[in-house]
């Protein structure tokens, strides 16, 4: 599984933020999109798949478990955010509230 830190996401990602909707009501990524890591397996079909694929959580644990899950029952290689959200705010990279 590729990692990268949060300052190598192009703005212009592909971001899928895999925490609970409560956790990204909080404070997300800007341009992330909520797929929770509990619907994750059930809406892999909205991700596109012609695009890099970058995962993000709070810290990066399940982040890691959702391209883990990609790799091994889909072949996709997602691209793990290291530090995930939490990392993401300190860096002061552009967020939503």
């Amino acid at each position: 599984m590729k990692t990268v830190n949060v300052n190598e996401v192009p703005s212009d990602a592909q971001l899928i933020d895999v925490r609970e909707a409560d956790e990204y009501a909080d404070v997300h990524a800007a341009n992330a999109k909520l797929i929770a890591l509990s619907e994750f397996t059930s809406r892999v079909g909205e991700l596109d798949i012609d695009r890099d694929i970058y995962i993000i959580c709070r810290s990066g644990n399940r982040s890691g478990q959702a391209c883990e899950y990609l790799e091994q029952a889909h072949g996709i290689d997602a691209i793990n955010v290291a530090g995930g959200t939490m990392a993401w705010v300190d860096a002061d990279l552009p967020v939503e509230k």
